[in-house]
């Protein structure tokens, strides 16, 4: 690796394999963030039959499905989609937190790319300003899957 050059992941879809999981739970979110991260991945040339999509009850179990995918040999990298809008009880902190170090335990483990599209809001209207088409979350989560595939493809090349 060249000490004066900055190496950067790119948007080639190239042969990558991608995994989403959601959660179903506040599903009337976490289907507009769906929607954009597959609008994004198809829009940057990755083909819907590169796409596996899995359902979760909720964003607690989320972590588990995702590192059952992370383990296979047929996924680049895991796309983790999910809301957790806070409550009047701890629920909120508890899910959110231990979701959030779980999906990235299972990133370090696996060295596969886990991206977090998962919101973490206080109010509905917070969860709908970020799952919108022009700041949709979801999207945002599945382009920096596609980049931390190529980056961790260079580093290792490199």
């Amino acid at each position: 690796m060249s000490p004066n050059s900055i190496l950067k992941g790119d948007l080639q879809p190239g042969n990558a394999r991608y995994a989403i999981a959601m959660s179903r739970f506040n599903s009337f979110i976490v289907e507009r963030l769906l929607d954009g991260a597959l609008e994004a991945l198809t829009t940057q040339g990755v083909e819907r039959d590169r796409i596996s999509i899995v359902q979760v009850p909720g964003a607690w179990e989320l972590p588990l499905a995702v590192q059952t995918l992370a383990q296979r040999q047929d996924i680049d990298a895991v796309i983790a989609l999910g809301t957790v809008i806070r409550g009047e009880t701890a629920h909120f902190d508890y899910v959110a937190g231990e979701c959030v170090r779980g999906l990235n335990r299972v990133m370090l483990d696996s060295a596969k790319p886990v991206t977090l599209g998962v919101l973490t809001v206080e109010t509905v209207e917070q969860a709908e300003a970020r799952s919108c088409p022009s700041d949709n979350k979801g999207a945002e989560a599945a382009l920096a899957a596609m980049e931390m595939v190529s980056l961790t493809a260079r580093l290792a090349s490199e």
